[in-house]
């Protein structure tokens, strides 16, 4: 059965454009293209503010009212009319106070004033707030030597925001500042984009977990753990579903275990070798073919289709191949099922410090340490190995380097764009 071909073993996609048999290379912007429009926004779910950090919107928060609510005092000091005080110094009656929580109940008359504190309601007929250091108590009376000018030191109504604007919309990833936002608008729940389930399964019988005995041709498997991983920080659930051996069934019993996930990862697929079963496992659950190899580098043979409405997505076993797809493909995934506006990688420029030869006809994700400039902007500097099983060197790596296909010797100084570990809006990548 492995040595049937590829369109033997998987129908392809007849709906929403022609699927691709592997005999074309489709370009990483039409992959990625397509794999976010297979996506569809999750549910939303409420959740307490005290679990909303990272979350992702789903409802607009709007003000119900104004804050402040009333005008306040920004310091300690006096309420006064300012034409109590057109020349100065002047002595003026204390007729009360005024604090948070505790507002001075009636109007100011002329002549006088209030004690008034940090965030209290101004009194009506108020319009200038004295500073503390500016007077001087005797008994009931207050002298005050310098007034600003009318409407100094005073918070005015809905300063911060009105009643029914818009504070936060609904598709934003909820930062520490978005929770008091949304704190300060009276909500002690919100409703959030429920986390993706991202179902990982690795493949090979060279594979053993971390921990486990090894045997003489046998290597660690480190796909499974490093994928969670970057599922957890990008948002998501991962389901582990572990290391299958390659055998047909082995896999094809791994992904009933994916039943309820909303989206099903594996790495082991690359190659087109009768080894390779993880394609004719996914055939056994009637898996639809939307496409097969893309032009980039780590990573050309990958695999996306559906199973039902779960969609597949299917990498290199090669380690760094599949944390540089997953990055490229995975997370503009899960981007879209979180709801997210963007869902492209997030690129910036940054000056070769070193040259880089010609690039062939994949899109090329070069690993480099990136450093700062005397200028203050970005240099990139491309490790020497770039082989898809060195790990480590992506460990150190600060970011990639996009080379385009069939882009030219770069000297050293060249523009270059690059994707930066540490701006992807989670430092666990």
């Amino acid at each position: 059965m492995a040595s049937q071909s590829l369109e033997a073993l998987l129908p392809v996609r007849q709906q929403g454009g022609s699927a691709n048999d592997g005999s074309v290379l489709l370009s990483v912007l039409d992959a990625r293209s397509r794999i976010v429009d297979a996506m569809r926004p999750l549910n939303a779910l409420p959740v307490e503010l005290s679990s909303a950090l990272g979350r992702v919107l789903a409802e607009d928060i709007v003000a119900s009212r104004a804050h402040p609510p009333t005008a306040v005092s920004a310091m300690d000091g006096y309420a006064l009319c300012s034409s109590d005080a057109v020349s100065v110094p002047v002595r003026l009656k204390k007729v009360g106070s005024s604090r948070a929580g505790a507002r001075f109940d009636g109007k100011l008359s002329a002549g006088s004033c209030v004690r008034i504190f940090t965030g209290a309601a101004v009194p009506d007929g108020a319009d200038t707030i004295a500073l503390q250091e500016d007077a001087t108590e005797h008994g009931d009376d207050v002298e005050i030597g310098q007034v600003p000018r009318p409407g100094r030191h005073i918070r005015s109504a809905g300063t911060d925001y009105t009643a029914g604007q818009l504070c936060l919309p609904k598709g934003r990833l909820l930062t520490a500042r978005d929770i008091g936002v949304i704190a300060s608008c009276g909500h002690a729940s919100v409703a959030v984009r429920r986390r993706p389930r991202i179902a990982v399964l690795a493949t090979g019988d060279e594979l053993v977990g971390p921990g486990a005995p090894l045997g003489a041709d046998q290597i660690v498997g480190s796909n499974n753990a490093a994928i969670a991983a970057a599922v957890t920080a990008w948002g998501g659930e991962p389901i582990n579903l572990g290391i299958a051996p390659d055998r047909i069934e082995a896999i094809a019993t791994a992904i009933d275990a994916a039943a309820g996930a909303d989206l099903l990862v594996t790495t082991g697929c690359a190659s087109v070798g009768e080894h390779d079963l993880v394609r004719p496992g996914l055939a056994t659950h009637g898996f639809v073919l939307d496409f097969w190899k893309v032009a980039i580098r780590p990573g050309k043979p990958m695999i996306f289709g559906l199973i039902g409405d779960m969609p597949v997505l299917g990498m290199s076993g090669n380690p760094v191949s599949a944390l540089v797809c997953a990055l490229i493909f995975l997370r503009p995934a899960m981007a879209a099922m979180l709801g997210l506006p963007e869902t492209e990688p997030l690129f910036e420029h940054a000056i070769l410090g070193s040259a880089m030869p010609e690039n062939q006809y994949r899109e090329d994700y070069v690993r480099a340490r990136i450093e700062r400039g005397a200028d203050g902007g970005l240099v990139a500097l491309p490790f020497p190995g770039q082989d898809s099983s060195m790990l480590l060197t992506l460990a150190q790596a600060d970011g990639l380097v996009r080379r385009r296909p069939y882009a030219p010797p770069a000297p050293k100084g060249t523009s270059v764009d690059v994707i930066v570990f540490d701006r992807l809006g989670s430092r666990y990548y």
